[in-house]
C-alpha cells in the first residue's frame, strides 16, 4: 500500500501519528508508542506490519490478484469472487479496498522515452534507496 511504496527520503504523514492509530482494541493501542508527533513512512510501515502481526491479518489475504467478477448469491447471502489466478471464492464479505493513491500517476511528457537518466517516481521508489551524489536532479510536481 500506501506506506510501502512511498518511502522516498522524508516520508511522512501530515496529520497527528495517533490519527493512524486503530481504535477498535485497546490492548493494540497499549502496544505501541509514537515515536513523533508526525510519524515517518518507517515507523508507520512498522506499526501497520504490527498490527497485521498482533492480529494474525495476512492469513486472510492474498496479495497479486485481480478481482475479475464479484457476484451476489442472494439466495445464501453469500459473493462470488472470480480471480485472475483461476480461483473461485465464496464470502459472506466482499471489501473493495484498492485504494485511492494506488495506481501512480505518471506524467507523458514528451521526450521522456528517449531520455538518458535514471526517472524515480515517489509511488516506486526504490527498496535500496537512490543515491544523489553528483547528480543534476530535476523534480516536478510537490
Amino acid at each position: 500500500g500506501t506506506w510501502y511504496w512511498n518511502r522516498y527520503p522524508g516520508a511522512r504523514c501530515d496529520v497527528e501519528s495517533f490519527d493512524y492509530s486503530y481504535s477498535f482494541s485497546e490492548e493494540l493501542q497499549q502496544d505501541w508508542d509514537w515515536s513523533e508527533k508526525y510519524a515517518a513512512q518507517p515507523e508507520i510501515l512498522s506499526y501497520l506490519d504490527h498490527v497485521a502481526d498482533r492480529f494474525a491479518l495476512r492469513r486472510g489475504f492474498t496479495f497479486d490478484t485481480r478481482v475479475l467478477s464479484a457476484q451476489v448469491d442472494e439466495a445464501s447471502s453469500t459473493w462470488r469472487v472470480h480471480t485472475d489466478g483461476g480461483h473461485d471464492v465464496t464470502s459472506r464479505f466482499v471489501v473493495c479496498a484498492t485504494g485511492s493513491l494506488s495506481p501512480a500517476n505518471v506524467p507523458n511528457l514528451a521526450g521522456r522515452e528517449t531520455f538518458g537518466g535514471e526517472v524515480f517516481h515517489t509511488g516506486f521508489w526504490p527498496h535500496e534507496g537512490v543515491d544523489f551524489t553528483g547528480k543534476r536532479v530535476g523534480v516536478l510536481g510537490t
